[in-house]
């Protein structure tokens, strides 16, 4: 049965492993998935001098887009549960010269923010993989002022993502995963826009609507598609790195057997990818 402590502390350490491969493959990442971070800054709509909340923040990206449209009179609050995320977020925003960007660690289920203390919040591919999403889903109202918007995105239907399903429905299928549980968190665990709208208005939003934004995962050869994998997937690397050698290999070869529908004749590989970009308000 799913213990909500015990994921906590294991997603903890997963990310904070992982938090090395999205630093080095950061520029790659962004590029890709640009599509998902200018919806959630066009539909959140920050306006200069305003205070916005980025949960979940990982490299912070998305959160230095916000700043930048709030101005040096506004402030986002980039977060994240991983110390080491926050870490890797703040050198980029040291980096860029971000001044008006905070980093701070910060868990999304019991947020230590005050009521109604920013004027949005904003999240990328966050919330399917909380605990408790329906938690996460209040503290992000509770700390918004009235008025406020609130924008997010988690990932559409396998179906529509098989850069994703694919590595995983391998690894169930060579044994080394069990098939998803219903309900539990996980890359697909609000891909029902239905089960979307009863978070949200469960926590207390207006009904919101709903968008798909459709992009591509597109890498330049075999060895960069498994780079990507082992390095930023999440619970799909933590399986992986600890298989034997032997073992890797041949779950290479199988993944990307049955990723060579996505091969172009160059050796590189085009994946699509769909996430669902969400807006409400307060």
């Amino acid at each position: 049965m799913f213990d909500p402590d015990s994921y906590r502390e294991q997603s903890r350490r997963i990310w904070g492993e992982m938090a090395s491969g999205w630093r080095d493959r950061n520029d790659w990442m962004m590029r890709v998935t640009g599509p998902v971070n200018a919806w959630l800054v066009e539909n959140l709509d920050p306006q200069p001098g305003q205070s916005i909340l980025e949960v979940a923040s990982g490299t912070g990206e998305l959160g230095f887009l916000v700043a930048e449209r709030v101005g040096s009179e506004g402030r986002v609050i980039s977060t994240d549960f991983s110390p080491a995320m926050v870490e890797v977020a703040g050198r980029f925003g040291e980096a860029r010269g971000a001044s008006n960007v905070e980093h701070k660690v910060l868990d999304a289920e019991q947020m230590d923010l005050d009521e109604a203390s920013v004027d949005g919040v904003v999240c990328r591919w966050g919330y399917m993989l909380m605990a408790d999403p329906a938690a996460a889903l209040k503290e992000s109202r509770r700390v918004l002022r009235p008025g406020g918007r609130f924008a997010f995105a988690v990932w559409a239907s396998p179906e529509l993502n098989p850069w994703a399903a694919v590595p995983g429905m391998t690894l169930v299928q060579r044994g080394h995963m069990p098939p998803p549980e219903p309900g539990a968190p996980g890359i697909f665990a609000m891909a029902d826009p239905a089960r979307i709208n009863d978070l949200v208005t469960g926590a207390g939003f207006p009904e919101p609507e709903i968008q798909e934004i459709a992009f591509t995962f597109d890498y330049p050869d075999s060895d960069d598609v498994w780079e990507a994998i082992v390095r930023i997937a999440g619970p799909l690397a933590e399986v992986i790195n600890h298989l034997d050698e032997d073992e890797r290999e041949a779950t290479r070869a199988a993944i990307l057997e049955n990723l060579a529908g996505f091969r172009n004749e160059d050796g590189s590989y085009s994946a699509p990818a769909a996430s669902w970009g969400i807006v409400s308000g307060r």
